[in-house]
This record gives C-alpha cells, structure tokens and sequence, in this order.
C-alpha cells in the first residue's frame, strides 16, 4: 500500500505539473511553467483508498465510474482543502474568484478534467496489479 501510495503521489504531482504548464497557454506563455505544491503529494496519494471502489465499479460502465470518481474527487479535494485552512490557515489552491467555485475549495467546471484523472488513477491501478505492485489487504510494506 505505501509503494501505490507513493506512486499515485508522484503521478498525481506529474499531472498537476503538465495542467498547469499548459494552462499558461491561455495567457500565451510559451514557457509552459507547471506548478504543484507539496501538499499535494500525500492528497493525490489518497487514492490508494479508492482502489476497493476500482474493484466494485469495474463492471461498470465507463460514464458512470468516472461520474462515481468525480464525486470522489470533488469530496476529497473539498475534506482536504478544508483541513489545510483549518490547520495552517491557507490551503495550496485558491477557486475563491472563480465563478464555479464552492468555497474556494473545489471548482465544478473541473468536473470533465477529474473525470478523466480519475480514470487514469484508474488505469494506473489495473497496471499496478498486472506489474505486481499490488500487496495484500493486509499489508502495509
């Protein structure tokens, strides 16, 4: 469990990087800095308490297990968000001028982009299990 939760942290931090270096396309930035924070490391490794939901929702169709992973995102990004405020007084991203914006926590026309997160965590799940790296329900190594 700890190997896939580093492995989600990583892949989490990968992706943010690579969305926000290309979002700095919309102001014509051709540098395409990407940006993440360190927190963000163990809230992307959160997903590694997903993976029983992967194994439930596997049969299912692929519109309704990346709406189920939205929702789980957006609950997530929400809990931990909010944690962060309530600890260190600020949280690493700030929705709170955004027109979508609940909070300033989670952002709902982020929904298409989680959907897909989702389902690459998804993705990465099945190959962790096929690549071995996928310990038993018991085990914390």
């Amino acid at each position: 469990m700890r190997r896939r939760f580093v492995v989600y942290g990583l892949i989490g931090w990968c992706m943010e990087i690579i969305w926000t270096g290309l979002q700095s396309l919309l102001q014509r930035d051709v540098k395409l800095v990407g940006k993440t924070s360190i927190w963000m490391f163990p809230i992307y490794g959160l997903t590694v308490f997903l993976e029983p939901l992967c194994v439930k929702l596997k049969q299912r169709h692929i519109a309704f297990r990346g709406g189920v992973y939205t929702v789980c995102i957006f609950i997530i990004e929400y809990a931990t968000g909010s944690l962060l405020k309530k600890l260190l007084g600020v949280c690493p991203w700030d929705y709170g001028k955004r027109r979508f914006s609940v909070k300033g926590l989670i952002r709902l026309d982020y929904a298409p982009a989680w959907f897909v997160a989702g389902l690459i965590f998804e993705s990465l799940y099945h190959f962790l299990v096929k690549s071995g790296i996928h310990e038993s329900k018991s085990s914390f190594s």
